[in-house]
């Protein structure tokens, strides 16, 4: 009996034993997850280790049988790259934005010049007008007495004849004829260089982000420089407007940087990058600080080491009238101006300022802001602002 025990025994060691040898390997890649078992006396299918099928379609891996692999997720679709519209031209899609100007100016000059035998109190109410869409005293006794003595010689009556009279005389006191042109673009291997002036809440720095969005809608290539370095949120600002038309910004590592550094890195990059224009922002300094005035001109002193400052754009909003003239005198005194940037003129009843700042400075309107959109700011054309304002 304990001989039959022990056979017993030994047979049942080698029945395991043999049963282990015979068992199939499953070795699973250098730093693969262990396999889950299948289910009991459930053959294992052949395959490559480690191979799969596409998203969404059985694959099967060797030793672990058939696995449904989970679908594709999908990247993030490729933005697209907005084109915005080229400067030329703004000015006749957005003249509607004028169309309130009417009530303080335009208009109100048609119903006066209408009325039959003007007498001496309606000449006066026709300069009062004048004088307050902030045309200056001397362009509005200019324009009236020009007025006054062409319908008295023509005998002008009638809408429009006065219409067509006063837009002729309109015209030529803006100045039709004068050179409106931007001077932008690369010559030779350097860039244009625009250097960007006004006072805090003239929308100076919007003005910057504006143009350079223009001027890629022409198809070219921009680098902003952030020399605002006083007020914090400026470089930010302008480094948004760079991100929305793609447009490398330059600007300090801290606040309080010095402002012609900044400036002349810009330039230096714009240089080394072979870009078309770098447009340059500057502090929005208060124009009775002559310590800051004294830095605009250090900018521009700095950045000539390198390259032509090819523009210098003085921003004036519209709607501050003779307060704006004081500024532009000032920043006239510290820099060249070569032109101005009239924002905010759509809706005021301020239309004379830009016959008053250019009699003042002697520099012509070149771009004017006529709304908050990205596409508001328009090259300044003389006939469709007087069209605009007349009511054309």
């Amino acid at each position: 009996m304990e001989y039959l025990i022990i056979a017993i025994a030994v047979v049942i060691v080698l029945a395991v034993a043999v049963g282990f040898l015979l068992r199939p390997s499953r070795r699973r890649p250098s730093g693969a997850p262990p396999s889950p078992p299948g289910p009991a006396g459930q053959a294992d299918s052949a395959g490559t280790a480690g191979s799969a099928g596409t998203a969404g379609e059985a694959g099967t891996v060797a030793g672990l049988g058939t696995a449904t692999l989970p679908p594709a997720v999908p990247g993030p679709a490729p933005a697209e790259t907005e084109v915005p519209p080229p400067l030329a031209g703004r000015m006749a899609r957005l003249r509607g934005r004028l169309a309130r100007s009417q009530t303080g100016f335009g208009s109100v000059l048609l119903g006066l010049l209408s009325r039959p035998g003007l007498d001496e109190q309606g000449w006066e109410q026709i300069e009062d007008t004048l004088l307050a869409a902030d045309l200056g005293v001397g362009p509005a006794h200019q324009l009236m007495t020009e007025l006054r003595t062409q319908v008295k010689v023509e005998g002008v009556s009638g809408g429009d004849s006065v219409r067509a009279l006063l837009q002729s005389d309109l015209i030529e006191a803006i100045g039709a004829d004068i050179d409106r042109s931007l001077h932008l673009g690369p010559h030779g291997d350097r860039p244009a260089v625009v250097l960007v002036v006004g006072v805090n809440g003239t929308g100076k720095t919007t003005a910057c982000g504006k143009l350079a969005r223009a001027l890629i809608g022409d198809g070219q290539s921009v680098l902003l420089g952030a020399a605002d370095t006083f007020r914090a949120a400026a470089a930010d600002q302008l480094e948004t407007w760079g991100n929305r038309v793609g447009a490398r910004v330059v600007r300090a590592d801290r606040e309080d940087a010095d402002p012609a550094s900044v400036a002349f890195e810009a330039v230096a990059e714009g240089i080394d990058g072979r870009v078309d224009t770098v447009i340059v922002d500057t502090a929005g300094r208060l124009h009775t600080k002559t310590g800051l005035m004294d830095e605009l001109g250090k900018i521009k002193r700095v950045i000539e080491k390198r390259a032509t400052v090819d523009e210098v754009l003085l921003v004036l909003d519209a709607t501050t009238g003779q307060n704006g003239l004081r500024q532009a005198r000032v920043f006239a005194e510290a820099v060249d101006i070569t032109g101005i940037i009239l924002t905010k003129l759509d809706g005021t009843a301020k239309g004379g300022i830009v016959v008053a700042v250019q009699r003042e400075l002697g520099v012509p309107v070149k771009l004017v802001g006529l709304g908050e959109g990205p596409d508001d700011l328009a090259a300044f054309e003389p006939a469709t602002f007087v069209d605009a304002i007349l009511g054309d």
